[in-house]
């Protein structure tokens, strides 16, 4: 799988941009707030139909326009797709190959994509809203019934918490009744589908840990489910009077997390900087791994400078990786692990939102 053209029309800093991509290493390089970023978020945006960078999706649109539109030409095996991205002040629409779909929903697995970007090197000592985002990223794309299951838990999750704040006013439990026998429905699939993947996920980053730090770690990645399958009712049961109290629901996967654990040691405690950073390097590249195995292909790769946050071992390892599967890279200036290890595909200058390609 790689991007052949990708093409913005008043997104962001950009007002018409239209490039061809390599389909091995692509590096955008230029000064601080030039737009190299924002190419990144356009893919981003074509995979997961919303921004890494923002919830307020009009801030995607170019200042004193009324919509963005961005277009990817994408070559999955033998199969060309189009993705049309547009967007409003109000609304966001979707075309794959210039047929509208119905749900955000259904841009999934048509592009598939890893991205690494400084931020998530603070995966480990962020929220645990971060981590289960993490989650949900990856298992969005590879299993629609699991985003499926993700959104109608949501959705319910948000009338229970209503029918919470208004049972005072009514002092009626049937409507709770009702949406608790929902509610774990869709809670039994998510907390199932997430034990699987980190159980896969588990094994492979375990390897590449072991190789990063050269045999002298071994890495766990533990599942903590806020409560378990088997436990679900009697714990939302045993919680209703206090969900009461304070309107809110307290329990399901909605507050799950991610434990890390290097030779029996918590890393988010007790882990050095570089010890985090290559747990959080290794469960990227097991993202990568665990993807190929799910859509038969390699998905694409976006690096948000990220190289000049890795040391000259760490950048190794991932370039290791990564061959065969094409690249984004922003950077301000090109790291020497790249020129040793790769053939560059395409160089880019960005600079106030005009892109010049020099090919290699």
């Amino acid at each position: 799988m790689y991007i052949k053209e990708l093409s913005l029309t008043d997104f962001r800093n950009y007002g018409d941009l239209d490039i061809k991509l390599d389909k091995g290493i692509n590096i955008f390089k230029g000064d601080n707030a030039q737009g190299k970023t924002n190419i990144l978020e356009a893919i981003y945006l074509c995979a997961t139909a919303r921004s890494h960078r923002t919830h307020k999706e009009k801030e995607i649109i170019k200042w004193g326009t009324e919509a963005a539109h961005v277009r990817i030409r994408l070559q999955k095996n033998y199969v060309e797709d189009i993705i049309d991205f547009h967007l409003n002040q109000n609304t966001k629409a979707v075309a794959i190959n210039k047929l509208p779909i119905a749900k955000l929903g259904e841009l999934f697995g048509c592009l598939n994509i890893v991205m690494f970007s400084p931020e998530d090197l603070q995966l480990i000592k962020n929220s645990p809203k971060e981590r289960r985002r993490f989650i949900d990223i990856e298992l969005c794309q590879i299993d629609k019934m699991y985003y499926y299951a993700l959104r109608q838990y949501h959705k319910v999750l948000k009338q229970r918490n209503l029918t919470l704040k208004q049972y005072y006013m009514t002092k009626d439990t049937s409507m709770i009744d009702i949406w608790d026998i929902q509610l774990e429905q869709y809670a039994l699939d998510v907390i199932d589908k997430r034990e699987k993947f980190i159980e896969e996920l588990n094994k492979i980053a375990n390897k590449i840990h072991f190789d990063i730090s050269g045999g002298k770690e071994s890495l766990e990645v533990i599942y903590e489910p806020n409560v378990s399958a088997t436990d679900y009712s009697n714990k939302m049961l045993k919680y209703r009077e206090k969900d009461i109290l304070y309107q809110n629901t307290s329990i399901g996967p909605h507050r799950d997390d991610l434990k890390f654990m290097i030779n029996g040691m918590d890393v988010k405690m007790y882990g050095s900087q570089g010890q985090q950073r290559t747990v959080v390097l290794s469960m990227k590249l097991a993202e990568l791994n665990i993807m190929k195995q799910h859509i038969g292909e390699n998905p694409v790769l976006l690096l948000d400078d990220v190289l000049s946050e890795l040391d000259d071992h760490r950048q190794v390892y991932l370039f290791k990786y990564t061959k065969n599967i094409q690249t984004f890279i922003t950077c301000t200036g090109i790291e020497q692990s790249v020129w040793n290890t790769q053939k560059i595909g395409k160089l880019y200058y960005v600079k106030e939102g005009k892109v010049i390609s020099k090919d290699f």
